[in-house]
């Protein structure tokens, strides 16, 4: 809440240095904040009486949103890549894979490694699972498995993150 918005009888007042002003009535304070060309602003309604502080509002915004910004572009987003399987496929195509595995466990992100069971590939699973097993150990050196490999309907899937 700001300036007439704060209909409280009695607030404790802090000036824009910080220095506190004592508790006092929402006019006087209104009109101190009305002489400084400044905002009064409730910091913490919760308080007995609720603090106010005199301020520019509409810097303290501006700030704030530039504070968020910052903290947005600081932060690092980590993405899930897929790479598919089959049960039937050759060793040179998983050597591709692993080689794609690396690269993203390489720029931070995780690994969802899946195999997909059509018709009578469902009764070989226990091959699937020590594909994902070896899949798992070529990848080591960069990545530790964080669900290991799982099946779910007709897909076995494994996930795979970064070594910090």
């Amino acid at each position: 809440m700001i300036n007439e918005q704060i209909r409280d009888k009695e607030i404790r007042l802090i000036s824009n240095d910080g220095e506190q002003l004592g508790i006092m009535s929402a006019r006087e304070a209104q009109k101190l904040a009305d002489e400084k060309n400044m905002d009064l602003v409730k910091i913490s309604p919760q308080a007995k009486p609720p603090v106010c502080k005199i301020m520019d509002y509409s810097k303290y915004k501006f700030d704030q949103a530039k504070r968020e910004k910052e903290a947005r572009k600081r932060q690092k987003t980590i993405a899930v890549k897929e790479l598919r399987l089959s049960p039937n496929i050759d060793k040179h195509d998983i050597q591709v894979k692993v080689k794609n595995a690396l690269k993203f466990l390489k720029d931070g992100n995780k690994v969802k490694v899946s195999i997909r069971f059509r018709g009578r590939e469902l009764g070989r699973t226990d091959v699937a699972i020590g594909m994902m097993d070896d899949f798992a150990k070529q990848v080591e050196e960069y990545g530790i498995v964080e669900k290991p490999p799982k099946m779910e309907a007709k897909t076995m899937a494994m996930f795979l993150a970064p070594k910090a």
